[in-house]
């Protein structure tokens, strides 16, 4: 039986905060250097259970796939295309989309690179 796919299309994705959208980079970050519990994901992040949880299904919904197996959370895909397809503070940006933008010398470009420094750390 074929399940439903949870991916919404760009033009349906929620926005993010800023504040989420680190923690999203964070979380996915973590994953990246391999498998990881719910507990040790929740610690590092500061979440409850349902805050993890809603952040997963964001995650999913964006497009990045994480998957449980032998109670761990993996990364699908690689890291670089999984931060590349992070949400960004705007509902029809990613972080990739964001990086390419914030290469340019005007007011603009540095007011997107310090966005992406604040949300990158």
């Amino acid at each position: 039986m074929a399940t439903k796919s949870r991916t919404r299309p760009d033009s349906e994705q929620k926005s993010v905060t800023a504040d989420r959208a680190a923690r999203l980079y964070r979380l996915v970050q973590f994953l990246g250097s391999g498998p990881k519990t719910r507990e040790a994901l929740r610690r590092k992040l500061k979440l409850d259970t349902r805050g993890f949880y809603r952040d997963l299904e964001f995650l999913r919904a964006a497009g990045i796939t994480v998957n449980l197996d032998r109670q761990r959370y993996v990364l699908h895909d690689n890291l670089k295309k999984s931060l590349h397809n992070l949400p960004f503070p705007d509902p029809n940006l990613t972080l990739g989309e964001v990086a390419q933008l914030a290469k340019g010398r005007t007011r603009a470009h540095r007011k997107l690179k310090q966005l992406l420094a604040r949300i990158i750390g």
